[in-house]
């Protein structure tokens, strides 16, 4: 840490956490622009290669992404060839997004590169501290979105 920065700052949980939040996102944003995407393509991909097709609200729940951002994130994808759309049969004025052959592709193209983000951003942790703070930040989100 920065010894110009005050004690009382880098004793609070809460602080250490927000400027550890915005190194791996700084990180994890120049690896995926280094592979041409970004997070919502990764968030997006991962997400039909999980749960399979659906619409686009549901992708954005899911994916924890907001419904605007959802739209270009998929129109993106899908000049890229990535995902297609289709007119839900249940509701025409839906759409359905299935995932591509070359999008299935893709996503295992930015798993690595978001696994060599990880790497980087908990290089000073052991695997077992690394598991230790996946849980803790678990049990934080799931109680804070409660």
């Amino acid at each position: 840490m920065d010894e110009q920065t005050p004690s009382a700052l880098t004793q609070l949980p809460s602080w250490l956490l927000t400027q550890s939040a915005a190194q791996a996102h700084r990180i994890v944003t120049e690896s995926f622009a280094a592979g041409g995407a970004r997070a919502y393509h990764f968030r997006l991909l991962a997400t039909l290669v999980e749960f399979g097709p659906a619409s686009q609200a549901e992708l954005g729940r899911r994916s924890s992404i907001d419904r605007s951002d959802v739209v270009a994130a998929l129109n993106e994808l899908e000049a890229e060839g990535y995902v297609e759309r289709s007119p839900d049969p249940a509701d025409g004025r839906r759409n359905i997004i299935t995932i591509t052959t070359a999008g299935k592709r893709h996503q295992r193209r930015l798993t690595n590169l978001v696994g060599k983000a990880q790497e980087e951003i908990f290089a000073p942790l052991s695997a077992t501290d690394r598991n230790k703070l996946s849980t803790i930040l678990g049990k934080l989100l799931t109680y804070h979105q409660e």
